[in-house]
């Protein structure tokens, strides 16, 4: 009989937090690299929601995530490659984050993930 060893934690996140974290563990499992300018580039976006490129950029160098709108397009340019976010539309103006990443913000949120560590026998 297998004994396991359950850690069980309780945590209130701000809306900002969770997303962060849903995008984080993401990452985390599918080995995706990402900095920290990088997550809160798409954290912003997820609250933002879906739209146009150009005010996106401001937007995020307003809120000092990156120093010019040129590193938030960069930064969405590699997001992109590395499967985060979608552009779309005439001349690809339009972004948001991928929904395969399955981000859920609005309301109130319970994540509930079950991670299992299984020693060989």
């Amino acid at each position: 009989m297998a004994i396991v060893n359950q850690v069980e934690k309780r945590v209130r996140m701000s809306s900002w937090r969770i997303v962060k974290y849903q995008i984080l563990t993401y990452c985390y499992l599918y080995n995706i690299p990402v900095s920290d300018a990088e997550l809160e580039c798409l954290t912003y976006l997820v609250l933002e929601g879906e739209q146009d490129l150009t005010t996106f950029c401001q937007k995020a160098y307003e809120r000092e995530i990156f120093s010019s709108t040129q590193s938030v397009r960069n930064c969405l340019t590699k997001s992109e490659r590395k499967g985060l976010i979608q552009k779309s539309g005439k001349n690809k103006k339009r972004i948001r984050v991928t929904p395969e990443i399955n981000i859920i913000f609005q309301g109130n949120v319970l994540l509930d993930f079950k991670f299992l560590s299984v020693e060989p026998a």
